[in-house]
């Protein structure tokens, strides 16, 4: 703004009196959103560090500490304040402990994922693959009512946000062979034998 064209009053409401209004870009007479609490911890794991965060309902996200960095920085045009640890991330911590030594094939933490209807839809259904059972991107598409959206399944499978816990690694191509995994197929093998070596089946993959 140019100064002459500057006028200075001494409160809002004087401003509004003489017919001013507030900004409409940065809306200063909105009510803000509350703050949110996340709490973030780290985990080392056999395939490398991944990062835990949590709310107070659930998990929200577990992935490498360069995608979770990506993640909040999203997160942060909201109001949120980050924590260290966090009830969640411990027991979540001590599950993932087991899952890596082969002793634990179900998570029971709390998950408290973002995204859109949709992707929510297909996260759950990547919930639902059961430990050492795989399903190819059609039958998940399947599962959300429509078998033909298999590209935009591939898509909400690419965004999980909750690595392991949701098994989008459980997801292979419609030959049977291993496909796109966000954290690299090196690791997407390894969880795949885990599970089948837990299971008592043989390492294919």
């Amino acid at each position: 703004m140019k100064p002459e064209n500057r006028v200075m009053f001494h409160s809002r409401e004087e401003a509004l009196a003489m017919g001013y209004r507030a900004c409409k870009i940065c809306k200063p007479d909105d009510i803000l959103p509350e703050t949110e609490i996340l709490y973030r911890s780290v985990y080392e794991t056999p395939l490398g560090t991944y990062t835990i965060v949590s709310s107070k309902k659930g998990v929200v996200s577990v992935a490498s500490p360069v995608t979770t960095s990506n993640r909040l920085e999203r997160l942060g045009k909201r109001r949120v304040e980050y924590r260290d640890e966090g009830e969640f991330n411990e027991a979540l911590a001590v599950e993932l402990d087991g899952y890596f030594k082969g002793k634990l094939t179900r998570f029971t933490v709390p998950l408290d994922p973002r995204g859109t209807p949709f992707q929510l839809k297909v996260w759950e259904a990547l919930y639902r693959i059961p430990y050492g059972e795989t399903r190819t991107y059609g039958q998940v598409a399947a599962t959300t009512g429509n078998a033909a959206a298999s590209r935009a399944v591939g898509h909400a499978i690419g965004s999980n946000p909750i690595a392991i816990i949701v098994p989008c690694h459980r997801v292979i191509g419609s030959d049977g062979g291993l496909t796109g995994y966000a954290s690299g197929l090196e690791r997407k093998r390894y969880l795949l034998n885990l599970e089948a070596k837990t299971s008592g089946k043989p390492a294919i993959w």
